[in-house]
C-alpha cells in the first residue's frame, strides 16, 4: 500500500493531508523519516509524530441510540446514527447493520463492512437480538406461550418462535428474536392487545450493549467482541 493511502486510512485524514505530513517529515517508516508519499508499506512500523499507526480495513462501532434518532445513513429531516459518529470517522462510508425504530433505543452496530453486516442480518445465521420492553399491561402466561410457539400476526404472517421472560415489574419483559420483521415486537404484542411503551435493544448475539456509553455514546468493538456476536447464547 502507498504510504499516503496508509496514513489516510489509519489516521482518518484526506490523502492531501497525508501527503502534507509526509513532506513535513512527520512520518517514519521502519524507524526512518520518510518524505516520499509513494513509498510502499508492507509490514513496516509506521509512525506519525511518534505514534504508531495501524491500517484498519473496516471499523465496527457499538452505538447506544437515543430516542428520536433514525437508523439510516442519511435523512433529510432527522438526525441519523451516522451523524452521531461521523466526526470521528470522516473518511469512512459507514452504515447501520440493522435498524431500530425512531423512538426505540439501544444497541445499533455501525460499520463499513458489508459482508459482516450481511452475516448479522442473514436469516440463515439467525443471530438473535435481545430487547427490554415495557408494556401498558402485565405480561401474561398466554403471551409467553404464544411467543414460544410463534405468534401469528394480524395479517396472517407467522413469526418464528421467540423467547419472552418476565421481569420484576409485571409490565416489563425481555424478548429474544431470531428474525427481523418491520415493527415485529410491537405487532407481536399487539396480537394480545398489549401496547409497547418502551423498547430497548440490549444485545446482538452474545454481545451486550456497554451500558457505560450512555445515550448517543459509542465505541469501537474489539475482535473478541465481534466473534461473540456469533457465539450461541446460553441465557438472556
Amino acid at each position: 500500500m502507498r504510504l499516503d493511502k496508509f496514513i489516510a486510512d489509519s489516521a482518518q485524514v484526506s490523502r492531501a493531508d497525508a501527503r502534507r505530513v509526509i513532506q513535513k517529515g512527520m512520518v517514519c517508516v521502519g524507524g526512518n523519516v520518510c518524505r516520499s508519499a509513494d513509498t510502499q508499506v508492507d509490514g513496516e512500523v509506521v509512525t506519525l509524530n511518534g505514534k504508531e499507526l495501524s491500517a484498519q480495513k473496516f471499523v465496527y462501532i457499538m452505538l447506544d441510540k437515543p430516542k428520536g434518532v433514525v437508523s439510516a445513513s442519511k435523512d433529510a429531516n432527522d438526525v441519523t446514527v451516522i451523524d452521531l459518529v461521523k466526526k470521528d470517522y470522516p473518511r469512512r462510508e459507514l452504515f447501520p447493520a440493522g435498524r431500530l425504530d425512531k423512538q426505540s433505543t439501544g444497541f445499533v452496530l455501525v460499520t463499513d463492512d458489508g459482508g459482516f453486516a450481511h452475516d448479522i442480518l442473514a436469516p440463515k445465521r439467525h443471530v438473535p437480538k435481545t430487547y427490554e420492553v415495557l408494556l401498558d399491561t402485565p405480561v401474561t402466561d398466554e403471551m409467553i406461550k404464544g411467543f414460544e410457539n410463534g405468534v401469528t400476526l394480524a395479517d396472517g404472517e407467522l413469526m418464528h418462535p421467540a423467547e419472552l421472560l418476565r421481569m420484576d415489574d409485571p409490565c416489563a419483559a425481555t424478548v429474544v428474536l431470531r428474525q427481523g420483521v418491520y415493527h415485529q415486537i410491537k405487532r407481536m404484542f399487539g396480537v394480545y392487545d398489549a401496547g409497547v411503551n418502551e423498547l430497548r435493544r440490549i444485545a446482538i448475539g452474545s454481545l451486550r450493549l456497554d451500558e457505560n456509553l450512555g445515550a448517543g455514546g459509542f465505541r469501537e468493538i474489539t475482535l473478541p467482541e465481534i466473534s461473540s456476536i456469533f457465539t450461541k447464547m446460553t441465557h438472556f
